[in-house]
């Protein structure tokens, strides 16, 4: 099919498929709500879309991982062959940095929920392919490749099913010659396990009014690099976590070290999206983390192997939207179940997509279908993701208002008291601001001076890219939208000073000087779909929406 098929305005219909349950995102949330789905009924027909090339190829974390989802999900799972959970936790240390030197934070004043012992370092992308092999020995046809791009509604204002994108399509966004119309997939339900601040997830968010009563959702940008060390630099099952240095104490964040099998290192950095100064770099401060005397004799003699980045949801307890809509329900980060404190959202995810796979079932087995299942909605609180999320609600506003020194230690005293006593002294506190609107303008700050990267331990953003395996066809629509250019300019750039061209870690920004004017170049090619622009533009003047299908990065073993 190509454009001289069809005049532009005249596109063919798009072809559909019927599901029971279609699933949007084949990470922990999806890929678990599929796997229960069959295991409650067999015959359930289940699709799960996944805008990568492949399942895991847009998958990263830490990772940590509580296993107690999958000890729900699939419970004999320790007794199986090839699954990707190798490294045990076995040392839990948390560091105090200053410039020059840190403070090991005694474990016995660590909450106990803080304790990892029992947990396992693991890349999830890993994680997530063996979920999808399990999924497809189920019977769950997973479509990788497939951005859903649409949510298709009824007549009643229903959701009954998603679309996926038009591939094909050139710049100018009309049909190319390789043009092909995307594809229709009802269900009964849809489950949206998109991730972090998901296309679709927004639309329904604001379509259903799902935010009202709830506190903004709050977000942090994570940078993430996979080491290979040398052999006596690496100590299998250590997790570090550290926080203070580089950032100052009213910027909140902090970072890790994962110790993996095979002589991995999996070292990360995590910048809150409240930060105030627009002059701030997060991939510069991950960088400059690097060096620490406390943190760099483990890369010296390494080799850097891969590079990302990723938005994580921080708002927790207050901040998760009304779960349910008519005809479907968010699950995972979609939702924003990240335990802050912990690092941890993977275990929430799979609950998450249980949950809703046994109430979407019942669902379908009372012959019910695209109506609302409240019960998801209902119900959540009382499970283990409510309780998980409630004992640490405080943390997260207790930092971003008193700083990292005061806001943490209160932060833990208030865990303590929740998991002792089963109660908070600060009760429910609130979040505020969005992430967009605390930026404040360039003339109340000063520049930061950043070091040059040495091409040893720290590294520019480009050759960083590079390792993500980040790829997009240039000639289509360029996915990230600026609906205002003129007040991208008069703002961003003007009072701003071009925060984009710091926040993002992979480059996609730039304003450059032609012909006396300042324009504003989009590298859409490098973004590895972190969705930092859609979150921290301080005018929301930029909106992520996928590529066609498969684009973007190709995440091993992250």
């Amino acid at each position: 099919m190509s454009d001289q098929d069809f005049p532009a305005h005249e596109l063919p219909e798009r072809e559909a498929m019927e599901f029971d349950v279609v699933i949007v995102g084949a990470g922990p949330a999806g890929l678990a709500a599929a796997i229960r789905l069959k295991q409650i009924n067999p015959d359930l027909t289940v699709v799960v879309l996944e805008k990568g090339s492949e399942v895991g190829a847009h998958i990263l974390s830490g990772a940590v991982v509580d296993p107690s989802g999958i000890d729900a999900l699939l419970p004999d799972w320790r007794s199986e062959d090839g699954h990707p959970f190798k490294t045990p936790v076995t040392d839990d240390q948390f560091l105090f940095l200053g410039p020059a030197g840190s403070v090991r934070l005694p474990n016995v004043l660590m909450p106990p929920l803080m304790n990892n012992h029992g947990n396992y370092i693991v890349s999830l992308g890993n994680v997530c392919r063996w979920l999808a092999e399990k999924a497809e020995g189920l019977g769950v046809e997973i479509y990788p490749g497939f951005a859903a791009t649409e949510v298709l509604y009824n007549e009643a204002g229903a959701v009954i099913g998603v679309a996926t994108g038009d591939m094909g399509v050139e710049r100018n966004g009309e049909p190319g010659p390789n043009f092909t119309r995307g594809m229709e997939l009802h269900g009964k339900y849809v489950l949206i396990g998109e991730g972090v601040r998901g296309s679709l997830a927004k639309q329904l968010i604001l379509r259903y009014d799902l935010q009202s009563g709830r506190e903004p959702q709050k977000y942090g940008i994570g940078l993430k690099e996979l080491w290979e060390v040398k052999p006596e630099n690496h100590k299998p099952g250590l997790v570090q976590h550290s926080f203070g240095w580089p950032l100052n104490m009213s910027t909140g964040g902090g970072s890790f070290l994962y110790h993996l099998e095979d002589n991995l290192v999996a070292v990360g950095f995590v910048v809150h999206l409240n930060y105030k100064n627009p002059y701030l770099y997060p991939f510069e401060e991950f960088q400059r983390f690097k060096t620490h005397p406390a943190i760099r004799s483990t890369f010296e003699g390494g080799k850097r192997l891969t590079y990302g980045a990723r938005a994580i949801t921080e708002g927790g307890y207050q901040s998760v939207p009304k779960l349910t809509f008519p005809g479907g329900a968010l699950i995972g980060c979609s939702a924003g179940l990240v335990n802050v404190p912990r690092i941890k959202g993977s275990h929430n995810a799979v609950h998450s997509g249980m949950l809703a796979a046994e109430h979407v079932a019942a669902a379908i087995a009372a012959g019910r279908a695209n109506d609302e299942v409240v019960e998801i909605e209902n119900e959540w609180r009382s499970t283990a993701i409510g309780k998980d999320l409630k004992r640490v609600r405080n943390v997260k506003p207790l930092w971003s208002k008193l700083g990292t020194g005061l806001g943490i230690a209160l932060g833990g005293i208030d865990m303590w008291t929740n998991q002792l006593l089963g109660f908070s002294f600060f009760g429910t506190m609130k979040h505020g601001k969005t992430d967009a609107a605390s930026l404040e303008p360039a003339a109340k700050h000063k520049k930061i001076d950043y070091p040059k990267p040495d091409g040893v331990l720290t590294f520019d953003r480009l050759s960083s890219v590079f390792l993500s395996n980040t790829n997009h066809e240039e000639d289509q629509p360029v996915h990230l939208q600026v609906k205002d250019m003129d007040l991208q300019k008069r703002s961003e750039l003007e009072v701003f000073a071009g925060p984009s061209t710091r926040y993002c870690p992979a480059g996609v920004y730039e304003w450059v000087e032609k012909d006396g004017e300042q324009v504003y170049v989009i590298n859409a090619q490098n973004c590895v779909h972190c969705k930092t622009c859609d979150i921290k533009d301080p005018n929301q003047n930029i909106n992520w929406v996928p590529p066609q299908g498969g684009e973007g990065p190709v995440y091993p073993n992250m």
